[in-house]
């Protein structure tokens, strides 16, 4: 019996895209609190901020105002839609250079299938690395990069160097990483699945393991087998391309 090839993917997120776009287009603003969104008086909402502004405790969704209250300092730019597609386009452009497969998430975001890539001695680390420094040296801002063996874990591994950072994690180290990981990062998993996991004492992966199945299914629905299977970092999910590499 022939064993299924190992898949290599790799999860592309910007940071903090829309503020560092506006950083990019004014350098001016580089150490200060930036925030990208309506206006206090407006009732406008934070899109995104820096993480300058992170550090006063600022995110997105939060009322404008209430940011201003928490940073008297911060700096809020309206958004230029047009401007971050743009850029988004010419990421994509990039992540095209080493592989077609490609899922966007949004603008700022996208999954890359590497597993048959022949580039860089087939390495999705080394390949994550030459898209996060071709972004860099050709478009001025920073992307975080994930690599693991499927979409779940390459997800939630490019959130944990962030900002600017790539992590790594290997078929061999899924059991070990998975087993002690936060339910509430699971895609999926929300502030309420998240509160009744807790009411039967459901922390972390391994904590969630000592489920069956049966049981998830009665609980959760038809998220219990998902979430069966997450817990032991199995997801099969392919990665969708929306558009092929030009020749």
């Amino acid at each position: 019996m022939t064993q299924a090839k190992q898949r290599k993917i790799i999860h592309i997120d910007a940071d903090a895209f829309y503020a560092s776009v506006e950083i990019r287009e004014n350098p001016q603003l580089a150490y200060k609190a930036i925030a990208v969104g309506g206006e206090p008086s407006r009732r406008g909402v934070i899109a995104t901020c820096n993480y300058i502004a992170r550090m006063h405790g600022i995110h997105s969704a939060m009322a404008s105002s209430q940011a201003v209250r928490l940073c008297p300092d911060l700096v809020i730019v309206p958004p230029n839609f047009k401007l971050y597609k743009q850029v988004s386009e010419s990421i994509r452009e990039i992540m095209l250079r080493y592989t077609d497969i490609i899922e966007p998430l949004s603008l700022d975001e996208a999954y890359l299938d590497v597993s048959d890539v022949e580039s860089h001695g087939g390495s999705a680390t080394r390949i994550a690395e030459a898209i996060r420094e071709d972004v860099k040296k050709e478009l001025s801002i920073c992307v975080s990069a994930g690599v693991a063996p499927n979409k779940f874990l390459a997800k939630i591994a490019s959130d944990w160097n962030k900002p600017n950072g790539v992590y790594v994690i290997t078929p061999d180290q899924v059991e070990h990483f998975v087993v002690d990981l936060p339910v509430g990062k699971i895609h999926g998993v929300g502030k309420v699945t998240q509160r009744k996991l807790a009411e039967l004492n459901i922390e972390t992966c391994g904590d969630l393991r000592e489920l069956s199945m049966l049981t998830l299914v009665e609980r959760f629905g038809s998220f219990g087998p998902r979430l069966y299977n997450l817990a032991r970092g199995i997801d099969d999910r392919e990665v969708r391309s929306e558009r092929r590499r030009k020749s």
